[in-house]
């Protein structure tokens, strides 16, 4: 099912103070900043091979992540895998019990689909999202 890890995405408190952390520490140079204000996000993201880094900050606490870094403060948000096809692999998952957060995909990034694995389906409380890239079909 999975193909590859497509990006890890870090709750940060503001995006423009973790990019800079990133980018003195570890020389990540190469930042793409992105407004979603229709999810009250603002996103860093960063290209470590095919593998993202994702820098997310809410804009309010209308943010489906507000509450997670507020209760747990910066750090790992959850762990993205590249599907081949996510209506598929959302079917084959629902098959075998896995309780979802999203039943059917959603819009995401760079053109893709999205869907997230509720992080009590037994991933030891990782969330887990799943990315069908649209260039792939």
């Amino acid at each position: 099912m999975f193909q590859i890890v497509d990006h890890i995405g870090f709750a940060v408190a503001n995006v423009e103070e973790a990019i800079a952390y990133y980018t003195a520490a570890f020389g990540l140079t190469e930042w793409e900043r992105l407004s979603l204000p229709d999810r009250h996000m603002a996103v860093g993201v960063a290209r470590l091979g095919e593998t993202l880094l994702e820098l997310i900050a809410p804009t309010s606490e209308d943010a489906a992540f507000a509450k997670f870094l507020r209760e747990k403060g910066p750090g790992v948000h959850h762990i993205a895998y590249r599907v081949e096809n996510i209506v598929e692999a959302l079917a084959e998952l629902q098959a075998r019990g896995v309780p979802l957060i999203d039943k059917t995909p959603r819009p995401g990034i760079h053109n893709t689909l999205i869907a997230f694995v509720h992080p009590k389906a037994g991933t030891q409380g990782v969330l887990v999202e799943l990315v069908q890239h649209q260039d792939q079909h």
